[in-house]
């Protein structure tokens, strides 16, 4: 009997199932393809053709809950300065806060900044990963270059110091909260936090609710 399209989607969300819940407990090192299909309940040919490699499926499980450096250019890109930068606040406190409402991002962002060593064999996903840090930090610094163009940033701060200082302070907060959930309450602390840092870089920095 052909397998109808509803059967093949239903064996690829198992196998994504079965690889987040074994690389959150084992790691994503020390996970095989053919125990993830094994717990999926699937033969290792279903994996593969599915996805071509460990990494292929590792960026796909990520996939899952991050947003593509499109989308937040979309989001990110007003028509003035003073509005990009309250769409980046507001989305950097979205982040944290989706975080704590969402139980998927919980696992998958604890196996991406915990659980994870990129090693040879997942050296594709390293390389995706890091030119997607990378785009994101470029918006950043394009948004905080137009800040600084209308006298903005605090003297002394580079629009490249900004964007690395935001992406630092959102990478710290992401992986303190998900090693210990004691350290802060991202649904009370979060726009305090992320209004520190504008603060901290922005002359007169004020952020009104619309």
């Amino acid at each position: 009997m052909r397998r109808t399209k509803e059967d093949a989607e239903k064996t690829r969300h198992a196998i994504l199932q079965a690889a987040e819940v074994l690389f959150l407990e084992r790691g994503v090192a020390h996970t095989s393809l053919e125990t993830i299909a094994r717990h999926a309940g699937v033969t290792r040919g279903a994996v593969y053709w599915h996805f071509q490699n460990k990494a292929h499926l590792f960026n796909e499980m990520l996939n899952q809950v991050r947003l593509p450096p499109e989308i937040l250019t979309a989001r990110l890109g007003g028509e003035n300065a003073c509005d990009s930068l309250r769409a980046l606040r507001d989305m950097c406190i979205e982040a944290l806060e989706d975080l704590a409402r969402d139980e998927q991002k919980r696992r998958i962002f604890t196996i991406l900044l915990h659980r994870c060593e990129f090693t040879d064999e997942l050296h594709e996903a390293e390389e995706r990963h890091n030119t997607f840090i990378e785009q994101f930090i470029a918006l950043c610094e394009n948004i905080f270059r137009h800040a600084h163009a209308g006298g903005r940033l605090r003297p002394g701060i580079s629009p490249p110091l900004a964007a690395r200082a935001l992406h630092a302070m959102l990478i710290g907060l992401f992986t303190d909260w998900l090693r210990d959930p004691r350290s802060f309450d991202p649904l009370q602390d979060t726009p305090a936090l992320i209004d520190s840092l504008f603060d901290s870089l922005l002359a007169n920095w004020k952020h009104r609710e619309e």
